[in-house]
C-alpha cells in the first residue's frame, strides 16, 4: 500500500468581517480590531430608559463632546478580554510572589514601626478611593459611547477593585481586621480625608461621561498614584524601611504607569478633533486638577510629613507634563 503526501494552500474566503473590511481594508484583521470596532448598538432599540426619557439608551448626548466617528479614542494597549485578562493574569502571579515572599520570611514584622503606622494610615482610606474610582468607570463604562472606549472603562473599573483587594490584603498582613476598621472610620470621620471624601462623591454625581473620565482617571489618578506610591511608598518609605511595602503594591505603580497611556491617548484624539473639545477638556481637567490637588494636601502630610509639599509639587509638575503632550491647558 502506498499513501502520497501532498500539501494544498487553503485561500480563505474572507479575511475579517465586513464591517472591519469597510474600515481598514481586505486584509487580517487584529484580535483587538476585530473586538472592537463597530459594536456599539445604533438601530432597534424599542424605548427610551425610563430614567432619562431625553435620550436613547446609547446615546452620544451623554457628554458635551462631540466626534465624528467615537472608535477614534482607541487604547494604544490594545486590550480586549483576552489580552486584558493574560496581562493582568501575569502581574497577578508577580505580585503572588510577592506576598509569599513577605510572608514566609516575615518581613512585614522587620518594618520600621513609624512607617508602618504612617503606612496603614495612608493606605487603608485608599480603599475606599479605589472603590468610588470602580464605581465611576463603570457608570463610564455603561454610558459611553462605543465599544473602543467603553470596553477600556469596564477593564479600568476591574483595575481598581483589584487595588481595593490588593490594598486589603495589605492591610490584613501589617495590622490584621483592625487595621481595615481603622481606614474606614478614619475615612468617614477624620477631618483630614473628608476633602479627598467629597471629591469622590462629587464625582459619584457627575453624569457627564467625559467629564467624568477627566476627573476621574485624569485628575485624580494622574495626581494620587505618583504622590502615594512613587513618592511616599518607592520614596520616602523605602529609604527608611525597605521595599516590603513597594513590594506590596508594585502592581498599583506599574498599573498607573501603563493606564496612563491609554488615559492621555483617549484625551489627545478627542481634543484633536475640535477646539470646542479641546477648550471643554482644559476647563474640566483645570478646574478638576485644583480640586484634586486641595484634596491631596492633608493626604500627602499623612502620607510624607515635611516632603509633603516637594512632592506634590513634583506629581502636579508631571501632570501638566502630560497635558502638554496631550493638547489640552492645564491651569491649577
Amino acid at each position: 500500500m502506498q499513501v502520497d503526501l501532498q500539501t494544498i494552500a487553503l485561500k480563505p474566503l474572507r479575511n475579517t468581517f465586513k464591517h472591519i473590511e469597510k474600515r481598514f481594508g481586505d486584509k487580517v484583521a487584529s484580535r483587538y480590531q476585530e473586538a472592537t470596532y463597530d459594536l456599539q448598538p445604533t438601530d432597534n432599540f424599542h424605548y427610551r430608559p425610563t430614567w432619562d426619557p431625553e435620550r436613547e439608551i446609547h446615546d452620544v448626548r451623554r457628554t458635551k463632546i462631540v466626534l465624528k466617528d467615537w472608535y477614534v479614542l482607541k487604547d494604544p494597549r490594545q486590550f480586549y478580554y483576552g489580552a486584558y485578562t493574560q496581562a493582568r493574569a501575569r502581574q497577578q502571579d508577580a505580585i503572588e510572589k510577592s506576598f509569599d515572599f513577605i510572608e514566609e520570611r516575615g518581613l512585614e514584622n522587620s518594618l520600621n514601626a513609624e512607617v508602618k503606622a504612617i503606612a496603614l494610615k495612608t493606605l487603608m482610606p485608599l480603599r475606599h478611593v479605589a472603590w468610588g474610582a470602580n464605581m465611576n468607570n463603570n457608570m463610564m463604562a455603561a454610558y459611553a459611547y462605543g465599544a473602543a472606549l467603553n470596553q477600556a472603562c469596564t477593564y479600568a473599573s476591574f483595575d481598581h477593585l483589584g487595588i481595593a483587594q490588593y490594598l486589603t490584603r495589605l492591610g490584613l498582613a501589617l495590622g490584621d481586621v483592625d487595621a481595615l476598621k481603622a481606614g474606614k472610620a478614619s475615612w468617614e470621620k477624620d477631618a483630614e480625608w473628608q476633602p479627598l471624601r467629597q471629591f469622590v462623591e462629587e464625582t459619584l454625581v457627575t453624569r457627564d461621561v467625559m467629564e467624568l473620565f477627566v476627573a476621574q482617571n485624569f485628575a485624580l489618578d494622574g495626581l494620587l498614584y505618583p504622590l502615594v506610591y512613587k513618592e511616599a511608598v518607592d520614596g520616602v518609605w523605602a529609604v527608611k524601611s525597605g521595599p516590603t511595602i513597594g513590594m506590596m503594591t508594585v502592581f498599583m505603580a506599574d498599573w498607573q504607569a501603563e493606564t496612563a497611556k491609554w488615559v492621555d491617548a483617549v484625551l489627545k484624539a478627542a481634543a484633536a478633533e475640535s477646539p470646542e473639545n479641546k477648550a471643554l477638556l482644559s476647563e474640566w481637567a483645570s478646574a478638576w486638577a485644583k480640586k484634586a490637588k486641595a484634596a491631596l494636601v492633608p493626604v500627602s502630610k499623612i502620607a510624607l510629613g515635611v516632603e509633603a509639599d516637594a512632592a506634590l509639587a513634583d506629581v502636579s509638575f508631571a501632570l501638566q507634563e502630560r497635558a502638554k503632550k496631550i493638547g489640552i491647558e492645564l491651569n491649577f
